[in-house]
């Protein structure tokens, strides 16, 4: 039978009349239901009010200016070998459950991002249980910008298009932060714009800009008579024409891990200052790590001021860790044209055999690895002491064996890589949450002929507190969940370099226990105590939740090429920059 148009034209016309009077008469301040209560509308076209009265950065004539700055390198050395596993095609069934996964994890970000975008738009953090936000990082709206290619690789183009336009209104000259930390500002505002730009193809020319902003900002951090940094700036000193000083008390992963963000912006540009920047920093650790208490490498703290280290403190894990990392992923984004790289990360995997990793007692005796720190004294009475403590921080580590195994051609070290990787994953089964710690301490193997744990051992200790630890784990310190990236990190990178599905296993497990515990009705909240089922979540999501934990998920269960790891180098907070030279096949 025909039906006229006109026949269901006029329902139409009376119930939009209906809705039109209903929504004309809600009180003030009451919005349509669906309506976004947040500002990116607003800011999509119009920007931000202007910060009066503060002080605001501009360039000026610098203290300590360079004469002759250090270029790119431009020698040729032997090709970078081939990073990734040869992925067969996979069968129709595989692709169904990958993809499945995959959507579960996109859907977490989703929400957890609608909660952003609805409460906290361009504010540094979204408080996931209250709806409120923080300002942790200047400012500048931190989990906008960390989030960007996060956007792009889960192909939610619109939302990054949105957040496009809005960082267009960052005022980078201005914060009320009395301090800028340079290292944070570097890895996710700086890293963020350059990610996003290399992973669009430099479509989008506003996101390279800015990163010149923001890192024409932090340049002034180094305007110190030894061109070294001072990782937290007094940026309204160096505004005013005051000189500033490097600290003699400078965490190592301040100074040593801004390599790869200032040689991209340099290779982008073509101005060789942020490449300059960094590179008297990588001579300073060079010439100076066979010096030091641990010959390889650098104690927790530097005297940046004097170039000095006397911290009689050495670790791979919070504080130190990204110093570490960035060796092979430098090398890889410079092309392998300097042996600069090669040479410090030998040099450090020499150190980290010899003096640092370990194997635990388990319940099976299974063959797994972790990292200790060591204090260590003057080299002369020869005194080293080995504390058995891992961080989920330090989970890391077996990404960046991994890499190095692959990109410095040594093959025997990729076993290692899989023992760090999968003493992260038995740390994440362990608990009673699926979930690791952020502190434990272990105890040590010295018979690694026999690592498992007596009879009387095998029931755990029961803590001051009632609670029962895992068999093997000495002491749990820290029993919270930050949100942290650093484990699915690692079983991304060496699921990338082994095929091996396994890991995907281990992340679903990983990324479910993480889920469930962590929902909000905003977002995702870190939890207080991975010992217990029902801990109670924290007011808290630090941006590299979407920027890093998320984003890694995601990739796991990705296919293979998409920020495929002999096309991208990532940094240390997820973001990819493209490799200016192709590996060898």
């Amino acid at each position: 039978m025909m039906i006229s148009r006109r026949s269901y034209l006029l329902p139409t016309i009376i119930l939009l009349c209906i809705t039109y009077a209903l929504f004309s008469n809600l009180p003030p301040g009451a919005e349509p239901p669906n309506a976004h209560n947040h500002l990116y509308q607003q800011y999509a076209t119009d920007p931000p009010p202007p910060k009066e009265g503060r002080t605001r950065w501009r360039k000026h004539v610098e203290q300590y200016p360079i004469s002759d700055y250090i270029p790119l390198p431009t020698s040729a050395t032997s090709p970078i070998p081939r990073i990734q596993y040869d992925f067969p095609r996979e069968s129709w069934f595989a692709r169904w459950g990958r993809v499945k996964r995959q959507r579960a994890v996109k859907k977490a970000f989703q929400h957890a991002w609608k909660g952003y975008k609805d409460n906290a738009w361009l504010e540094d953090e979204l408080s996931p249980l209250t709806g409120g936000h923080r300002e942790t990082f200047a400012g500048w709206a931190a989990t906008l910008v960390d989030s960007l290619d996060t956007l792009v690789i889960m192909g939610l183009m619109d939302e990054f298009e949105e957040a496009v336009e809005a960082v267009e209104f960052i005022d980078f000259t201005t914060t009320n932060a009395i301090q800028i930390n340079i290292f944070e500002t570097n890895i996710r505002y700086l890293g963020g714009l350059l990610g996003a730009y290399d992973l669009t193809h430099g479509r989008y020319p506003v996101l390279l800009k800015k990163a010149v902003e923001i890192a024409d900002m932090i340049y002034g951090s180094f305007d110190t008579r030894n061109r070294m940094p001072q990782s937290r700036w007094e940026w309204t000193r160096s505004a005013g024409g005051l000189k500033i000083e490097p600290g003699r008390n400078t965490i190592l992963a301040e100074l040593g891990s801004l390599n790869l963000e200032f040689t991209r912006l340099s290779q982008l540009t073509n101005d060789p200052k942020y490449f300059d920047a960094i590179q008297r920093i990588t001579d300073f650790l060079e010439e100076s790590q066979e010096k030091t208490n641990v010959p390889g490498m650098w104690p927790l703290m530097v005297n940046a001021k004097d170039l000095e280290f006397a911290d009689p403190r050495f670790t791979i894990g919070g504080m130190a860790d990204s110093t570490y990392e960035y060796l092979p992923k430098e090398h890889m984004l410079l092309g392998g044209q300097t042996s600069q790289y090669r040479k410090m990360y030998n040099s450090f995997m020499k150190a980290l055999k010899s003096h640092l990793l370990f194997r635990p007692k388990t319940l099976d005796g299974r063959d797994i690895l972790f990292a200790g720190n060591m204090r260590v004294s003057e080299p002369s009475n020869g005194k080293e002491t080995l504390e058995p403590q891992w961080e989920h921080l330090k989970c890391y580590l077996g990404g960046t064996v991994g890499i190095g195994a692959k990109v410095f051609d040594r093959p025997e070290e990729l076993s290692i890589a899989r023992k760090l990787v999968d003493g992260c994953i038995w740390a994440y089964d362990v608990m009673p949450t699926g979930i690791m710690p952020e502190v434990l301490h272990l105890t040590v193997c010295k018979n690694r002929e026999n690592c498992k744990l007596s009879k009387s051992a095998r029931t755990g200790k029961t803590t001051s507190d009632g609670k029962k630890l895992p068999p093997g784990v000495a002491d749990i310190p820290d029993a919270k969940y930050l949100l942290r990236p650093e484990a699915i990190e690692s079983v991304f990178i060496m699921y990338r370099l082994t095929g091996d599905t396994l890991l995907q296993d281990a992340a679903w497990r990983m990324f479910q226990n993480i889920e469930r515990m962590t929902r909000t009705s905003y977002g995702h909240a870190a939890i207080s105590d991975v010992r217990d089922p029902e801990s109670p979540q924290m007011d808290y999501m630090e941006s590299f939740w979407l920027a890093e934990t998320l984003k890694y998920f995601y990739l796991i269960f990705s296919e293979p090429d998409l920020v495929n790891l002999d096309k991208y180098v990532l940094n240390t907070e997820a973001h990819p920059f493209k490799r200016p030279t192709a590996a060898s096949q």
